[in-house]
């Protein structure tokens, strides 16, 4: 890693790019924040907004540039370019867009950040991130994607409303897909150590329509407002700090998935140690059988978008 300079590199400043580079500023950790998009002139006011709230916050250098010379000494990069949903749309239904948005990319972050950490937001996440570790050629927990670390927050906070407890209480994950293949994986779960299938309340229809909410939220929020990008946001600084803090977080992020219960040559959501390496190990929690099935369907869907 790069000097321990907290140096963090946004590759699109888009609503999501923006919102997580003000999350990050806000939040104080980072002492370099580089704004990188295609035209400079479109993005220094983005930068200017940035610095003009600097009297009230933590000292950060805000730097807008379409140069990619800008980016060495990144310790995280962060890539939230590409074509976004619209309404109707399924993540999976911009794979050729941001396919060719990731294969300009990733060589330059290559060439002039060789000692990043690469984080991938653009959808549909699970290809790029596979498609991105392939082009870099660097060790797979050196590149990941934000995968479903926001659909589990956002299963616990619907589970939560239906059991009455705070979400933070509930370990439960969405794994494989960050998409329509995803899935609930409750053989595990516990809320405060106790199993979630004998917590007071619980039910498979509650379990089940929190699951739904969850997995269709995107669609709901797209169709309100046109885009997410609050929650991604915050999931965007959670993972940051895990990296830069060397926190050895559990998140449940996307990665190259090599015998992970004999599945190779896809990424997938699972749970992964996250620190300053980037993943160092994915955990092979123990699933049910219909968890195997559709993990292993997760993985089908996934690959058949693999350029």
């Amino acid at each position: 890693m790069a000097n321990n300079s907290n140096k963090v590199t946004f590759i699109g400043c888009g609503r999501v790019g923006m919102s997580s580079a003000f999350a990050l500023l806000l939040d104080g950790i980072a002492n370099q924040i580089v704004l990188l998009g295609r035209c400079r002139d479109d993005i220094v006011g983005e930068q200017l907004d940035l610095e003009h709230g600097m009297p009230f916050v933590s000292q950060t250098t805000v730097l807008a540039t379409e140069n990619y010379h800008d980016i060495a000494d990144s310790d995280i990069v962060v890539i939230t370019a590409g074509a976004s949903q619209k309404p109707g749309d399924t993540r999976l239904d911009l794979t050729a867009k941001n396919i060719e948005v990731i294969e300009s990319i990733i060589p330059q972050v290559v060439e002039h950040a060789p000692d990043a950490i690469i984080v991938i937001v653009s959808n549909p996440v699970d290809v790029l991130t596979y498609h991105a570790y392939r082009l870099a050629g660097w060790p797979k927990g050196r590149i990941f994607g934000s995968g479903t670390v926001l659909d589990t927050a956002r299963f616990r906070v619907h589970l939560a409303e239906f059991l009455h407890v705070n979400p933070t209480s509930i370990h439960a994950y969405i794994l494989g897909e960050h998409g329509d293949s995803s899935f609930a994986a409750l053989n595990q779960a516990t809320i405060g150590g106790r199993p979630l299938a004998t917590f007071p309340h619980f039910s498979e229809d509650k379990s089940q329509r929190a699951f739904r909410l969850a997995k269709d939220a995107a669609y709901h929020i797209i169709q309100s407002k046109g885009a997410t990008y609050y929650a991604i946001a915050i999931v965007i600084l959670k993972i940051i700090k895990t990296v830069l803090r060397d926190a050895r977080s559990i998140l449940p992020v996307s990665i190259p998935l090599h015998q992970y219960y004999g599945l190779n040559g896809v990424a997938l959501s699972v749970p992964c140690i996250v620190g300053r390496q980037g993943v160092t190990d994915a955990i092979e929690i123990k699933l049910s059988w219909d968890e195997k099935q559709l993990l292993e369907r997760s993985a089908k869907v996934v690959q058949e978008y693999l350029p």
